[in-house]
């Protein structure tokens, strides 16, 4: 399926949210250089828990702080609030062409927010050294996303080098202590 061929509609940031919520967004955005940017994000998360733009929010900082799995946990909030909005099954594992179609009837947007964050949570998992589980996840959004628009292919590529050139060097290292 070509990700990029739709004709739009509401994207994640669009959603209607309070003046307050925006306040604490805005609040955490002016004290990220100064390291406060936390706890009025997770404000902002409790006033409005199924906000995708809030975790969005929350998501970035975790990632740019380099603290994976409160990123993690973040990304697999929001595969599974968009999964209600989707209709989507309860886990990635079980999404096909023909789930996928549905999901786009009802929003393409959200459809594209999803598998970008199962490639978020796949990449993750690789950071945090479970190769299994992200590979398995990143497979699954190029099983998908068949134009590669999301640029998952790529970062299952990395993988691929990098298990060939430790399964390489494991062989000169056996070679040299026979």
């Amino acid at each position: 399926m070509d990700l990029h061929e739709f004709t739009g509609g509401n994207m994640y940031f669009n959603e209607d949210i309070s003046s307050e919520v925006l306040e604490l967004l805005a609040s955490a955005s002016d004290a990220y250089a100064e390291g406060g940017a936390e706890q009025p994000l997770i404000m902002a998360y409790g006033r409005a828990p199924e906000s995708l733009t809030v975790l969005v929010g929350l998501y970035r900082f975790y990632y740019y702080q380099r603290r994976y799995q409160n990123a993690l946990d973040v990304a697999d909030r929001m595969m599974g609030l968009a999964s209600k909005k989707l209709d989507f099954p309860e886990s990635w594992k079980y999404l096909d062409m023909t789930v996928l179609g549905y999901g786009v009837m009802q929003s393409m947007t959200l459809v594209r927010f999803y598998l970008l964050s199962l490639k978020g949570a796949g990449y993750l998992n690789l950071r945090l050294g479970n190769i299994d589980v992200g590979t398995t996840m990143l497979e699954k959004v190029v099983e998908l996303d068949t134009e590669d628009r999301l640029g998952a292919l790529a970062l299952l590529n990395v993988v691929e080098s990098y298990q060939r050139r430790a399964s390489s060097n494991f062989g000169k290292l056996a070679l040299v202590n026979q």
